[in-house]
């Protein structure tokens, strides 16, 4: 195989149109199970290998918030796969990402997906193709289609070959010598390893070692770990890798480059750093005290103008960008939104100090805080709001400036414990050994597992024991062993929260 063929398929769908399914089939992964309501809210790349050919795959959100992230991907691929359902049809989102692709000049290949389903309408889809400009080719236009079921497996070879034509087709190719250039498709804040950017490689090739500039970022690149988890020594163009080393959480979308040396990365770093400083000061206006979200409508009632601080605390830099600009398009001539901080990672203290002093709404997505900064919280009376689905969080926030306040579900923190050491038990599984540092755990009881204040899964808990006795609770103070329904990367220092819901009248 020649080195310097590029093959990066970005894939591109409406919500629930079987993108991340069809992602799962090909890699033979489960990711699908994993999203929280099912919707793809990061940017994941993904490399396979077909008749030898490897091929990188860009799984894009498609929910509306998400508009920036679908159009970075669209921007750094070669070729589109659109993902159409067969019972939907061309929707909204179908619609903006053509338009994605047709700014970014690269070829579109249609996956008709979910051909095996009842209300499946394949000829409607096709006729709605044609009013985008796609003529298919059964009809006589230039336009690939491959009718498919992600979920059964059929047509995903013909899709696959279909895509390997296209691409020798277009001769994609690139320069795997020099040093390496590429794109930052997403970065977080890792607090076990530190800023974490998931990267993809135009040209060159990057190494470890390698001093880098990442928008205002710099480093020496301390490990490169592919798409399988695997560390690797350097990758060339077209694979996907996490780059871990960087002094900072770079911006989605950002161009990254290797350095001649460290020096060199560091001022480059450095000036561009005071360029973005200053642009952000001409930007943003003074922050003044608002009003909490519970009191905008009261404020809109009396004729006043409502200023509602915020700030905004995400797991990834991909999802910030979302909710800040979704949060933005929600005001309105009598509501407006002040962003008195944003950031990558879990909720501090300084967030809780900050909040306080500004009067603002805490929101997070995807993070958590634990039990200190919840208590803190309380105690300045600093409002936390956590959501793991933004069109969730979309919602609340516009039903207040509204003023359509509906009863709603609180989650109620019930219980903490921190697992201590890990145990093999027959037909369980993996069990933690815990000591419960607050409230009550109670087997059955609804779990939210956190590690460094991240949610990573959610379920229940399967069996929960004292010693030898099964228990139907274990109060603080005491040690237990718990086990989860269908969960087993346990590790000691995570946390098992468990909550209840309860309804309230919201007013």
């Amino acid at each position: 195989m020649d080195p310097s063929l590029i093959r990066n398929f970005c894939i591109i769908a409406h919500v629930d149109h079987g993108k991340t399914t069809l992602l799962d089939r090909i890699r033979s992964a489960n990711v699908v199970a994993g999203e929280a309501g099912g919707i793809t809210q990061h940017i994941g790349a993904y490399q396979i290998e077909r008749d030898g050919k490897k091929i990188t795959f860009i799984d894009t959100p498609g929910h509306a918030a998400f508009t920036k992230m679908r159009a970075r991907g669209a921007g750094v691929t070669d070729i589109v796969v659109l993902v159409v359902a067969a019972d939907d049809g061309v929707m909204p989102q179908t619609i903006e990402a053509i338009n994605h692709a047709r700014v970014a000049n690269v070829p579109i290949v249609v996956a008709l997906n979910k051909i095996d389903k009842q209300n499946a309408d394949v000829q409607r889809v096709l006729a709605g193709l044609a009013e985008q400009q796609l003529t298919p080719e059964a009809w006589g236009g230039d336009t690939i289609v491959v009718e498919m079921s992600a979920q059964s497996g059929l047509g995903i070879d013909d899709l696959l070959d279909q895509l390997n034509v296209v691409a020798e087709l277009e001769e994609l190719v690139a320069n795997p010598t020099g040093r390496a250039k590429g794109v930052v498709l997403e970065a977080q804040l890792d607090v076990g390893r530190g800023p974490v950017a998931t990267i993809l490689v135009d040209k060159g090739t990057l190494k470890v070692g390698d001093p880098i500039v990442a928008g205002a970022a710099w480093g020496k690149v301390r490990a490169l770990i592919n798409d399988r988890g695997e560390q690797v020594k350097e990758v060339g163009p077209s694979a996907p890798v996490q780059v871990l080393g960087l002094s900072a959480v770079p911006g989605a979308g950002e161009e990254f480059r290797s350095a001649p040396d460290e020096r060199t990365a560091r001022t480059v770093a450095g000036a561009r750093e005071q360029r973005f400083r200053a642009m952000n000061q001409r930007g943003d206006a003074r922050v003044q005290r608002g009003v909490k979200l519970e009191d905008i409508f009261t404020q809109i009632q009396a004729g006043e103008i409502a200023t509602l601080n915020v700030i905004v605390k995400a797991d990834v830099h991909g999802s910030l960008e979302a909710v800040t600009e979704s949060l933005r398009k929600l005001e309105r001539d009598d509501v407006r939104a002040a962003f008195v901080h944003r950031g990558v990672g879990t909720i501090t203290e300084n967030d809780i100090s900050l909040a306080a002093a500004t009067n603002a709404t805490l929101i997070g997505f995807n993070v958590r805080p634990d039990r200190k900064i919840r208590e803190l919280a309380e105690k300045e009376g600093v409002e936390i709001r956590t959501y793991e689905v933004i069109y969730k969080l979309l919602e609340d926030i516009e039903k207040a400036m509204k003023g359509m306040l509906a009863p709603e579900f609180v989650e109620v923190v019930t219980g903490e414990a921190e697992v201590r050491e890990i145990f093999k038990a027959p037909k369980v599984g993996a069990v933690a050994g815990c000591s419960v540092v607050s409230g009550v755990i109670t087997r059955g009881s609804r779990v939210r597992f956190l590690r460094d204040g991240t949610i990573i899964w959610k379920g229940n808990i399967n069996t929960l024991r004292r010693f030898k006795d099964d228990v139907k609770e274990v109060r603080e103070g005491f040690e237990c062993g718990i086990s989860l329904t269908d969960f087993q990367d346990l590790k000691p220092g995570d946390v098992i929260e468990t909550y209840d819901l309860k309804e309230v009248e919201r007013v």
